[in-house]
């Protein structure tokens, strides 16, 4: 194998292809990226056989060929040349090459034929969405993923394809994110999408209108992004009856400008730590709420306006947990349904349902 590419290209390609590889792995091929030159690209692929990510650059192929390289270190290189492009050689014995400028690297690869081959999707189901849609459907999901496998299925996050309609839905246990966005859906059916898979995602999207194209198989989801194949596995099992935890209709409501609430809480918060836990306590009354903490390093009490509808109730949060939900709504402001002390509160938008989170509350002991 001989080739001639553009490093800054090289160099953004390998980014890419390494958030699938594998940090450290019984295999030493999955710890490397496997590169394969012919009909004038070289294609990159990672793949830590639960997430495999393959993409490609324009090269000028002299020789084709296969090596797999160590990720890190290729990177590193590559990264650090002194010249805008660089010439990569590998001989038969896998001995490669790598010259850029005055510095000239050698390296012992790996044969392709050790590196494990992508599943392939046959019969799928495709969807598309803009890439600025899907990132925001994740950016609005991502936090209520579960992070302990004591029910694996909940590391993921649900997709519900039915009726023109995409829904994202995570839960933790605690709190739960749903996110709903339009879209031409050929087929209805639901599968579950590792957590990684939508982290190391999101770091591909941009955010322009630019299609990616969706293909779902029995076990496996592909992604098309440009230049760029996201293959995962799908998480198998039964995931929440979501529909039946979510209170319908509100007691009380309460509008409120996003930033100023977040702003409150976070003041609020400053005596909480993970030493020190201690429970927000929240007063929705009329036209204002009042937050208050109290830890043994001493006590903490704000309050911010708000439009109120319904009776006052008065409710305990876990600060981080109703924080992420806040955050994640990305609009100016939400409105609140609370339906008593100890039910779980929903976050909506004021206008239209895109999204809705659900927060539960802690117990508060009386003072």
């Amino acid at each position: 194998m001989k080739i001639t590419c553009d490093k800054q290209e090289l160099s953004s390609a390998i980014s890419s292809v390494s958030l699938a590889v594998s940090p450290k792995s019984s295999m030493q091929s999955l710890e490397g990226i496997l590169l394969r030159a012919k009909n004038g690209r070289l294609y990159l692929t990672g793949y830590d056989l639960e997430l495999g990510i393959s993409t490609s650059v324009e090269a000028k192929v002299l020789e084709e060929g296969e090596v797999v390289l160590a990720a890190r270190l290729f990177a590193d290189i590559v990264r650090r040349l002194p010249s805008d492009t660089l010439t990569l050689s590998c001989n038969e014995k896998m001995l490669t090459e790598i010259k850029g400028g005055m510095a000239e690297y050698t390296l012992l690869g790996i044969s392709a034929s050790e590196f494990p081959e992508l599943p392939a999707i046959a019969e799928a189901a495709a969807v598309e969405l803009p890439q600025n849609t899907l990132a925001s459907m994740i950016q609005q999901t991502l936090f209520a993923i579960a992070t302990t496998d004591s029910k694996p299925v909940h590391t993921g996050s649900l997709f519900e394809l039915e009726e023109n309609m995409v829904t994202m839905v995570s839960v933790d246990g605690y709190r739960l994110a749903l996110r709903r966005e339009r879209a031409n859906v050929g087929k209805t059916m639901s599968f579950i999408v590792p957590g990684k898979t939508l982290a190391d995602l999101l770091k591909l999207l941009d955010d322009s209108d630019d299609p990616v194209g969706i293909q779902v198989s029995k076990k496996h989801i592909v992604f098309e992004i440009g230049d760029c194949v996201v293959v995962s596995r799908l998480l198998e099992g039964d995931f929440l009856n979501y529909k039946t935890s979510i209170p319908q209709g509100g007691s009380t409501t309460v509008t409120i400008k996003t930033r100023e609430f977040i702003d409150s809480i976070d003041r609020t918060s400053l005596l909480i730590s993970d030493r020190l836990r201690s429970p927000l306590r929240v007063n929705f009354g009329q036209n204002e709420i009042q937050i208050s903490c109290s830890t043994t390093i001493g006590k903490a009490n704000d309050q911010v306006a708000c439009t109120t509808q319904g009776p006052a109730v008065e409710m305990g949060f876990n600060n981080r947990y109703l924080l992420d939900a806040l955050k994640a709504a990305g609009c100016d402001q939400v409105k609140m349904e609370i339906n008593g002390p100890l039910s779980p509160m929903i976050i909506l938008p004021c206008e239209g349902d895109s999204f809705l989170f659900l927060v539960l509350p802690v117990r508060l002991k009386t003072e």
